[in-house]
């Protein structure tokens, strides 16, 4: 893999939130911070990375935005936000009883849990690399961080 098939920088779109809570804010830090240092991103379009990406929500589509490093556009694609809106429902509220249960539950129901939000995470995941398929090539780590950063943009306070 060549050090210019990746992200080199990445921008989320945040004029349409208010205020995350703190377990959320940290989840995106991670994401970013994680996708930065190790992630493997080649768009059909072009091989001369690395690359900013610009990922945003507008009219119920969430919007790739791929441009160079000097911020020229070099390709930008929508999909549906209706097909990803389930697996984030299923994994909002998954992770809601997991935050809920850290507080007071036995381990094991915490454990279950957590499985569970892996599981739903894993599978959201997969879904997102299918559906760039033919559009951008990912790895399995960079999609599950880019599908923790969808999930974010889901967020509306």
């Amino acid at each position: 893999m060549s050090s210019n098939q990746r992200i080199g920088n990445i921008f989320l779109d945040e004029k349409t939130v208010v205020r995350r809570a703190a377990h959320v804010e940290h989840e995106r830090k991670v994401a970013v911070y994680d996708l930065l240092e190790d992630n493997y991103f080649q768009p059909a379009c072009c091989h001369d990375g690395p690359f900013n990406l610009h990922l945003s929500i507008e009219e119920n589509r969430l919007i790739f935005d791929i441009r160079t490093e000097q911020d020229a556009t070099l390709d930008r694609f929508f999909l549906p936000l209706k097909s990803f809106r389930k697996i984030v429902k299923d994994y909002f509220l998954v992770c809601e009883s997991y935050f809920e249960a850290i507080k007071t539950a036995p381990p094991s129901r915490i454990e279950a849990l957590d499985m569970g939000r892996r599981g739903l995470h894993n599978e959201g995941s997969d879904f997102l690399r299918n559906r760039l398929d033919g559009k951008i090539e990912i790895d399995k780590p960079t999609s599950r961080r880019l599908f923790t950063l969808i999930c974010v943009l889901h967020i509306k306070a």
